[in-house]
């Protein structure tokens, strides 16, 4: 067995896992593990960050663009908290993201003698924000520890996990057996009588209908074809978007669906708890409701479903279409009256304006495969009910964290993924000042995203909650901004300043096309907001 440090160690274990780039910001308590990147010789790219949030969002991103996990990297005790809201918002959207946490010297870990960058217990913090989280106490662990992490990542439910490398054994050698192994997933067994049942259900339902969230993202084309084969409405909201594409009549946002909820006899929940359809909208005794989950704890989570089955969707779907096929009734089709839910859907949230014109003009310059990532702000509220997506994996959203400030450094990650295709990030001026830093690292590391700042000089959502819910006692929502093009200018970003849908449709091509870093200003004033449709 070689003789390696702790470092060369969780690089190797890297990858043979696949892992080829890096969030990450270096630090004295992390030094072995640069050593072994840079001994790697570029065999994983290090994007080296502004701040700890920024590579936690970037590994998010990538891992929302494409379904694989991704690494970041932080310092202990600070830094671990700095990456905290990352770390949370990957554990709301199951998110494949191993937090590589350095850590003080093994010796010293909870004795609290005051060393640099102690945490009183930074191993039970993690475990508080992530599905499973360890430390690597020697070097000859960190293959083992890694291929640990990576099977607790992709089997059952994703979520992130945390590995916390102390320094000293970082920097140990020592032999180490390699190559570093690879495990497999964790089976989930299928219970085949509860998927023939729900293929009997479906098969005999007049009115059926689908409600799909961001577990489904990998498992687009099933979901189609079930759609097809039932006639039924799929609905999705925030990460159920883009599984079948907005452009087929099967496929309808969470608000446009409510006409069709009180007639729906069969409802089938593919990775998603629907907690507004299943709380928040009227129950009937003669609906069945039947719920597909990875994770049978979550089964009976907001709604207990008539039936549930465990299992991944990946499995489950096609044995479920397989039993379909003979229990199926014959059904007219249901094109004109899912038309006409999504064209009435369309006459009442046309009062949102001017969201609904600047996403049409982002939806245009997108194209086919661009990938649009939400934020906090009116534009992106309007974007989750109204914006047509096409494709799974290409409109990413913050899920129920609803992280103010995610979306930009967020996009930054979606673009390393998917350097192939235009990424736009849209945002408030309150939100994009959280990791306005994050500019410097997109053009030294030249990553092409164009990002859309919506200015209204305020928290715009929480005035107007302020003004509608509490009679007008306004408090704290008012902001005093930068130049947002002079900023941009002196990173060495493209900016420009427009105020109208049309100016952005004007410029918005010509960002894309530089694949530059691009900030566009937008001036608004006060925006109808989306809260009247929930």
């Amino acid at each position: 067995m070689p003789r390696i440090t702790g470092g060369q160690a969780v690089v190797d274990a890297l990858l043979t896992h696949g892992f080829d780039t890096l969030f990450g910001l270096p630090g004295v308590q992390n030094d072995w593990l640069y050593n072994a990147l840079y001994d790697a010789d570029g065999a994983i790219r290090v994007i080296h960050t502004r701040h700890e949030q920024g590579a936690m969002y970037m590994a998010l991103g990538q891992a929302l663009a494409t379904g694989k996990p991704a690494v970041a990297n932080v310092v202990p005790g600070p830094g671990v908290l700095n990456a905290g809201a990352g770390l949370a918002t990957a554990y709301a959207l199951n998110a494949p993201v191993l937090l590589l946490a350095g850590q003080i010297p093994l010796p010293a870990i909870g004795r609290s003698l005051g060393v640099l960058h102690e945490l009183p217990d930074q191993l039970g913090l993690l475990r508080s924000l992530t599905k499973w989280a360890a430390r690597i106490d020697d070097p000859a662990q960190a293959p083992w520890q890694v291929a640990l992490g990576v099977q607790q990542l992709l089997s059952g439910r994703p979520g992130p996990i945390a590995l916390e490398m102390p320094m000293d054994v970082l920097e140990r050698r020592t032999e180490v057996p390699l190559p570093s192994p690879s495990l497999p997933l964790a089976p989930t067994p299928v219970d085949t009588e509860a998927v023939e049942r729900a293929a009997e259900l479906l098969g005999r339902a007049e009115r059926p209908m689908v409600i799909v969230g961001g577990g489904a993202q990998s498992s687009a084309p099933d979901v189609r074809r079930l759609a097809a084969l039932l006639e039924a409405p799929v609905v999705g909201y925030r990460n159920g978007r883009g599984i079948v594409d907005s452009r087929d009549y099967h496929s309808l946002t969470q608000p446009a669906a409510r006409g069709l909820w009180d007639a729906a006899d069969v409802v089938l929940l593919l990775g998603t708890h629907a907690r507004v359809p299943v709380q928040k909208w009227p129950q009937s005794r003669d609906r069945t409701i039947v719920r597909v989950d990875v994770d049978a704890a979550a089964l009976a989570r907001n709604h207990r479903p008539d039936l549930g089955i465990t299992g991944r969707l990946q499995d489950v779907l096609p044995l479920l279409l397989d039993r379909l096929e003979r229990h199926n009734r014959h059904r007219a089709s249901r094109e004109e009256e899912l038309r006409t839910a999504r064209a009435e859907w369309e006459r009442k949230s046309a009062v949102l304006e001017p969201q609904i014109s600047y996403l049409r003009v982002i939806r245009e310059a997108l194209g086919e495969d661009g990938i649009l990532v939400d934020e906090l702000t009116q534009v992106g509220f309007a974007s989750r009910i109204t914006y047509p997506v096409y494709h799974p994996r290409t409109f990413i959203s913050t899920g129920y964290m609803g992280t103010l400030g995610y979306g930009f450094p967020t996009a930054l990650g979606v673009k390393v993924a998917r350097p192939d295709v235009p990424v736009i990030s849209i945002t408030g001026d309150g939100g994009f000042m959280f990791a306005f830093a994050e500019l410097s690292t997109a053009v030294q590391q030249n990553i092409g995203l164009v990002t859309l700042v919506f200015n209204n000089n305020k928290y715009g959502n929480v005035e107007q909650m302020q003004r509608s819910r509490y009679g007008g006692r306004v408090i704290a929502t008012e902001l005093v901004n930068p130049d947002f093009v002079v900023m941009a200018e002196s990173f060495g970003a493209e900016a420009y300043r427009v105020s109208s849908p049309a100016e952005l449709a004007a410029c918005l091509p010509k960002a894309i096309d530089s694949g530059r870093p691009v900030v566009i200003e937008i001036s608004v004033a006060d925006m109808p907001s989306v809260d009247q449709f929930r």
